[in-house]
């Protein structure tokens, strides 16, 4: 029997059930429609026990573990619904709803429930951009857990990799994804499937273009497909158009925007015909950065404007500051340099104020890139250190690259001003070199990048922006010998999905050999818990 029809036949059998039994059945049968993304029909189901969203679940006369039940779909459903059409204050009424849950479940000692409940909490903190409490609540529902709880702890693991996703620490996301794996091949769940090849595939695409690794969008789009074909046999269209979505996004990176407008059209369309205008809110900024990519920020501006106005009445903090920034930018290049800067500061704040201090690090690096000119050299330098603040602990690539080439600009700005500026009296510079001062920033943006690329030097110039390895390689050997020491060993690439292919010499005697990956081995390409790309 499918899900509508148990919604009917609920209906049917209400009068015959006694009160606990419609309780637990309407929450069985929302849970069932939750996953599959059907909100709208779950709310349906608990319509009885929760007829107004903003006011909490009647529990009168049910015993406490049915009452904690109820308590949780209710709330894991005003998470849900209020970010699909961005309802004020739904993320609260969730987390009042969740929290009422966890102390039942905790009171009737059922730490299996308390932990699932702990886990849709931190999903709430998670869409508001507050990942420290996110983190905090993940890793208190995963000690909650026994060996036996394989799917729920596979969940949990996915939650916590999607939330360092979110914070860009990519290494800690990907741990968290090669801890789930085994636990979600094991499973039958296609929901639990999906969900993980989908957020798998967002860290490699999140890896692929800042560090020019093709063979990472290969694996991107190897997952990204494998989460659709989960999710189409879970029936799951709401998560389908996130993967489309995401697909968007990465040939967006890739520059292929015919292909990147194909995806966002289709993912656009599935979340209107789900009324889920949060998310179609979402598809919206990619679209803008689309557009303005292909130099078209006037229909930029339209789109991502009418993007601001949605997700202004939600309470996703963290994807509205990312929608800012967008709009900021797209704002500086049409030369509406104020009201630009009004924006992008607006955003600075809103991520620094809900936790999301790598949001509001990117939005800094994006006055200096794009604020430049009407910046004053003081004004860039205090940006510049507000950022690498923020961004400090950041493991994104794309980030440490931004960061580089940031302080290069506010380096070139500084050197600018100084030619300007009148002869200031010996004295007050008594032993300054400018040149040794520069020569200082010089060696300190050169680790970084050789750190940050793991010792490989050509990684490190193009995160510098040396168009050849060779011009760092000269630079390392002329100026700074001692950094000497920080290199690796030269890696072989790989082939990939997207490479020309090669031109081989025809050779008498010789036949083509395997192709072979970093470590020596044979090249094999083969074929949200609750999270979508464009959420920053």
């Amino acid at each position: 029997m499918n899900l509508t029809a148990q919604l009917n036949t609920l209906r049917e059998d209400f009068l015959n059930l006694s009160p606990v039994e419609r309780a637990r059945r309407a929450c069985d049968l929302a849970k069932e429609l939750g996953k599959i993304g059907e909100y709208e029909k779950a709310y349906e189901a608990l319509l009885d026990l929760w007829p107004n969203r903003n006011e909490p679940p009647k529990v009168d006369g049910l015993d406490d573990a049915t009452a904690a039940e109820v308590f949780l779909r209710a709330g894991a459903l005003s998470s849900g619904l209020g970010s699909a059409d961005q309802a004020t204050g739904s993320q609260e009424t969730a987390k009042d709803f969740i929290t009422r849950s966890m102390q039942l479940f905790e009171s009737i000692d059922d730490s299996h429930k308390a932990a699932e409940a702990q886990a849709d909490l931190a999903l709430c903190y998670w869409r508001e951009g507050s990942y420290d409490e996110a983190r905090i609540h993940l890793a208190n529902a995963l000690g909650r857990l026994g060996d036996d709880d394989s799917d729920l702890k596979a969940i949990i693991l996915i939650r916590s990799g999607i939330v360092e996703g979110w914070a860009r620490k990519l290494n800690e996301a990907m741990r968290f994804y090669n801890e789930a794996a085994p636990l979600v091949e094991r499973s039958q769940d296609h929901y639990l499937k999906g969900t993980f090849h989908g957020e798998y595939g967002m860290v490699f695409r999140r890896l692929a273009t800042p560090e020019n690794r093709e063979d990472y969008l290969d694996k991107a789009l190897i997952e990204y497909a494998a989460a659709s074909f989960h999710f189409e046999q879970a029936g799951n269209q709401r998560y389908l158009a996130r993967v489309e979505n995401n697909l968007g996004y990465l040939y967006f990176t890739i520059e292929r925007y015919r292909d990147a407008h194909t995806h966002l059209d289709r993912a656009r369309d599935l979340f209107l015909q789900l009324k889920d205008v949060g998310t179609a809110a979402q598809v919206d900024d990619t679209r803008a950065r689309t557009l303005l990519a292909e130099g078209r920020p006037l229909d930029a501006e339209r789109i991502i404007r009418q993007a601001i106005r949605t997700l202004e009445r939600g309470g996703e903090q963290a994807i509205l500051a990312e929608a800012l920034t967008t709009y900021g930018v797209v704002l500086a290049r049409l030369g509406r340099h104020a009201r630009s800067r009004e924006l992008l500061d607006r955003a600075v704040q809103v991520a620094e104020i809900t936790g999301d201090l790598e949001g509001a690090g990117r939005a800094k690096l994006s006055i200096i890139e794009e604020l430049t000119s009407q910046t004053s050299a003081p004004e860039l330098v205090n940006d510049y250190e507000t950022a690498a603040e923020f961004l400090k602990d950041s493991e994104d690539p794309a980030t440490t690259k931004r960061l580089i080439r940031c302080a290069l600009r506010v380096i070139e700005t500084l050197m600018h001003s100084a030619e300007a500026e009148p002869e200031i009296e010996s004295a007050s510079w008594d032993g300054f070199s400018f040149k040794k001062e520069v020569l200082k920033i010089e060696k300190a943006l050169i680790e970084r990048a050789l750190r940050d690329a793991g010792g490989s030097v050509t990684r490190a110039s193009r995160l510098l922006g040396f168009r050849h390895h060779q011009s760092l390689i000269a630079l390392i050997n002329s100026r700074h010998r001692d950094l000497l020491g920080t290199r690796s060993a030269v890696r072989k690439r790989r082939r990939h999905l997207f490479s020309k292919p090669r031109r081989i010499k025809k050779k008498e005697t010789t036949q083509p050999s395997d192709a072979l990956d970093a470590n020596g081995n044979g090249d094999s390409n083969a074929g949200d818990l609750l999270a979508s790309e464009s959420v920053g």
